[in-house]
């Protein structure tokens, strides 16, 4: 047997793959700079793609149909951006009368547990008004800073758009690059894959954009109904925040229940609030996600944590927000070869064991 021909022990495998690793989350730390934007313009890119496709078929050339698609997106982000920071700046006002509302809540802790327990604390007495207008106003200031901050660190809005348009411009071409790689295959065949590939990626983001619109609007309606001031904004940033699992959705509804509480002259408001997300993600987890998403890119719960941490670590909130696709297109990456199906396994949610139906001469003999 021909000494190259022989394959890598275990351990050698296992040693390569975290160093593969190791020198991945070390060029993505290092990187982010670049990375980031380079990352969300890409999908941008995809996200567009179809525009780009239409006005190419109704005879615009490529370069004007890349600008048409990127004076798009960049309406779209910075009408949803000033909407977010106007609104947080309009914050302030609102928290006026938050001390008084507070004082007030704290003499009906202190009347309940004067009458109720028998006890009395006298909250009230050591209250400061003044000092506690003072906190929430820094508090809301911080939140405004760090909802601008958070929107800096995901785009170096000048590199955004660059790299989107030279996605939609170089599109072709980085499709023959990656034919050359594989020269041992038929060429139509790693074309059909990769036109495979990009549909995914697209019916992933658009299945995960209709789901926050979807969200958006049920978000609205009820804090509408509820009587939530603002009711739009927080209906968008719940619905916006859908995409980082676990931890967005229960950030969506903790911001209108804390203006609600200091806000609002009654506790029901926040109980509703609290109900009507329950009942918002109960139907975005069982009907929204899995009919318009679809089951093809899921990850499993432990992949999905694991890869939220890694991202919040390397790259912040832009990384809690891009390690999810890109975790499911590389698993549909994973998926496309033989050799590397084990890992998109690993990525993957367990596949689920089809009972087939008795046959005839079964039923016969039972």
């Amino acid at each position: 047997m021909n000494p190259k021909t022989l394959p890598l022990p275990p351990y050698l495998k296992a040693l390569a793959v975290l160093t593969l690793l190791t020198v991945v989350i070390f060029v993505l730390i290092v990187g982010k700079s670049i990375l980031i934007p380079l990352a969300m313009g890409a999908f941008f890119a995809v996200l567009f793609t179809p525009l780009c496709l239409y006005l190419e078929k109704i005879k615009f050339s490529r370069i004007l149909s890349c600008i048409v698609s990127l004076l798009c997106m960049i309406g779209l982000v910075f009408g949803l951006l000033s909407f977010i920071v106007s609104n947080l700046i309009s914050f302030s006002k609102d928290f006026a009368n938050v001390s008084i509302r507070i004082s007030s809540l704290i003499e009906q802790v202190d009347q309940f547990t004067s009458t109720k327990l028998g006890f009395q604390q006298k909250l009230a007495d050591e209250l400061d008004p003044n000092a506690l207008l003072a906190l929430v106003n820094e508090n809301s200031g911080s939140i405004s800073k760090f909802a601008i901050n958070a929107i800096g660190s995901l785009s170096s809005l000048v590199l955004i758009p660059v790299f989107m348009f030279f996605f939609l411009l170089y599109r072709d071409h980085l499709v023959q690059v990656i034919i050359s790689m594989y020269q041992d295959t038929e060429p139509e065949l790693v074309k059909t894959q990769i036109i495979r590939l990009r549909k995914v990626v697209l019916n992933y983001i658009s299945g995960v954009g209709k789901v926050m619109v979807i969200l958006a609007l049920l978000n609205i309606t009820a804090y509408t109904l509820i009587g939530v001031d603002h009711a739009i904004f927080f209906g968008l940033i719940g619905a916006i925040l859908n995409i980082i699992p676990y931890v967005g959705p229960f950030i969506g509804a903790l911001l209108p229940m804390s203006y609600a509480f200091l806000t609002m002259n009654n506790l029901l408001s926040p109980l509703l609030i609290l109900g009507a997300y329950q009942a918002i993600q109960l139907l975005e987890g069982n009907i929204l996600t899995p009919k318009i998403v679809g089951s093809q890119v899921n990850l499993n719960a432990f992949i999905t944590f694991l890869g939220l941490l890694l991202g919040a670590s390397i790259w912040g909130v832009a990384g809690m927000i891009l390690i999810i696709p890109m975790l499911a297109i590389l698993r549909e990456i994973f998926d496309l070869s033989s050799s590397t199906k084990p890992f998109a396994l690993l990525l993957g949610e367990e596949p689920k064991t089809i009972k087939s139906k008795p046959t005839s001469d079964e039923n016969s003999n039972s």
